[in-house]
């Protein structure tokens, strides 16, 4: 037996990371038996301390088969094999994602209580836990630091099958991955502890409160608002002449922006690849509204789903209500546009000298052609470098645009970003661009090319 517990398992893989010590480390442990070894690791480094909440997807019909793993901050990992096996629909996969993204919240909140988590912009994150098995989880929350802004990921275990590890080093995972033993006969991490016992949240929370928080990167700035208390809940959006829409509004404590969703044809506010971005922008300390465009009794209407007028006044009628609502009267307003949603955006935008930032992901802003040089919203556009038509009308259209604006192709990415890390670069690039322009503290906007 390697390791008389996790406590000894900790202060021996920190002997590995000293190398790590300085005020840019922050130590991350996933829960439960991760932290204790985390704790272990922060005290010896010196360094932060937090928790990094993943949960499995199962198969909903056998919950022990992994389907792959989802992040704080919406970051999905899939096992395509598994997937492929299991016959698992697109709504299935969208139904368990739902459910165990309320659950995630739910844990995050037990364990971190009301404290924000710690910084990971510019910084090293290391992603601590107790062993590996089949790394899906491990790297579900490599990807997710990567997605909050991590500027490296050390991804540190004990003990791991021989062989795993380097699989883990990937360019969208871990750049590091630092295990103590690889077993070729691996069986079950719990057989190279003498004391595996089972951690409660209770033991992980007070091991959250206790140790030292360590140096911060830069000096705490002042709130550039009051804080607020967070909101998150289903809402309706009322809308003349037209039944009220459903919607999902977020609002984290202090946030003085709010991003409101427009979603493409044949989607919703469910869209699992919006909610992922949406769970970045929150966690970058942004409110967000996703909600529908179209009611229940409308979605069948195609003429409705592509009339960009029409979800453009239903956009500018959610803005109005958002900016009726006592705790976010004062926040600045952004639009995040996919599909035809895009273009109903800057549709919106255009009459809205207001609206602080737009930014486009696999958008048609050609569809708002007319109105494209009344738009004074920077305006990012994000499109799939597999996506060529998409990105052709993209160039074109912004050469109309008369505002600030920037296009960033992501390689390698279709029109849906599917491709292992593409909406993860989308998160990313429409966070710092929000993030920019709607909170007046945070670093200068990014020039536009």
């Amino acid at each position: 037996m390697p390791f008389v517990d996790r406590r000894d398992a900790g202060r021996r893989l920190a002997a590995r990371l000293d190398f790590l010590r300085g005020p840019g480390t922050v130590v991350l442990g996933l829960p439960r038996g991760g932290v204790v070894v985390a704790a272990e690791v922060a005290l010896a480094l010196d360094a932060p301390l937090d928790v990094v909440v993943v949960r499995k997807l199962g198969v909903p019909y056998q919950p022990e088969l992994a389907l792959g793993a989802i992040g704080e901050g919406g970051v999905r990992v899939l096992e395509p094999e598994v997937v492929r096996r299991s016959g698992v629909t697109g709504q299935e996969l969208a139904e368990v994602e739902e459910r165990e993204l309320a659950v995630l919240h739910a844990r995050v909140r037990a364990l971190r209580g009301d404290r924000p988590p710690a910084p990971l912009a510019g910084r090293t994150a290391v992603v601590v836990d107790d062993g590996l098995a089949t790394g899906s989880t491990a790297r579900a929350a490599c990807r997710l630091v990567r997605a909050l802004g991590a500027d490296r990921v050390v991804l540190a275990v004990p003990v791991a099958p021989a062989g795993l590890p380097e699989r883990l080093t990937e360019p969208d995972t871990a750049d590091q991955v630092v295990c103590l033993e690889t077993p070729r006969r691996f069986f079950a991490i719990g057989r190279w502890y003498r004391n595996f016992d089972q951690v409660e949240d209770a033991e992980v929370a007070a091991l959250l409160r206790q140790v030292a928080p360590g140096p911060e990167p830069d000096p705490p700035r002042p709130e550039p608002h009051p804080q607020r208390p967070e909101r998150d809940e289903e809402v309706e959006v009322a809308v003349a002449g037209s039944p009220r829409l459903a919607g999902h509004l977020v609002v984290p404590p202090g946030a003085a922006g709010i991003v409101l969703f427009a979603h493409g044809t044949a989607s919703s506010r469910r869209s699992p690849r919006n909610q992922q971005v949406a769970s970045v922008l929150t966690a970058a300390g942004l409110g967000v509204l996703l909600f529908d465009l179209l009611a229940a009794e409308e979605e069948q209407d195609r003429a409705r789903a592509a009339d960009v007028p029409l979800l453009a006044g239903r956009l500018a009628a959610a803005t109005a209500w958002v900016r009726g609502q006592p705790d976010t009267a004062d926040a600045r307003i952004g639009y995040f546009g996919a599909s035809t949603g895009a273009a109903a955006a800057l549709w919106a935008a255009a009459d809205d000298p207001g609206i602080a930032a737009v930014v486009s992901r696999g958008g048609r802003p050609d569809l708002a052609g007319p109105r494209l040089p009344a738009v004074r919203a920077p305006t990012l556009l994000v499109v799939g470098g597999e996506d060529r038509e998409v990105l052709r009308l993209n160039r074109e259209a912004r050469a109309s645009l008369r505002c600030e604006s920037a296009l960033e192709v992501v390689p390698g990415a279709s029109h849906l970003f599917t491709e292992p890390g593409a909406l993860d670069r989308v998160a990313q690039l429409a966070r710092d661009w929000f993030r920019a322009r709607l909170q007046p503290a945070s670093r200068p906007p990014v020039t536009a090319r």
